[in-house]
């Protein structure tokens, strides 16, 4: 996976974000990997991506769906292990640490952009 930056309006959000755009680091995602840091400081980006799940976790996520051109769409907050979300017209989705959606406040529409460091 590439790491990079989440940006929104030029600004940087989240620090350290990692892009997982293939089919073999989407399906790994987060599954048997340590916990994202908290306070938004690091994510995982999912294109495509319109669905996801907590199955195997053994920690919660707050999820943010992002439409093809990175518009906030909708989000869910501690989504707890062993179960599952998705939003319709999401193309990409972001994944935190719980708390993290509290710490960027998204509001629906606002794009975010993935940037390579």
């Amino acid at each position: 996976m590439r790491v990079g930056a989440i940006h929104r309006d030029g600004n940087p959000i989240v620090p350290q974000a990692w892009l997982a755009n293939r089919p073999w680091s989407r399906l790994r995602g987060l599954l048997a990997r340590p916990a994202l840091q908290g306070d938004a400081m690091q994510a995982l980006w999912l294109v495509p991506c319109g669905s996801v799940h907590t199955l195997g976790m053994r920690y919660p996520l707050d999820i943010v769906f992002l439409d093809g051109q990175g518009r906030v769409l909708d989000w869910h907050e501690a989504l707890q292990p062993w179960s599952a979300r998705r939003c319709r017209k999401a193309r990409q989705t972001v994944e935190f640490a719980p708390g993290g959606i509290s710490v960027l406040e998204p509001s629906h529409g606002e794009a975010w952009q993935w940037q390579a460091a």
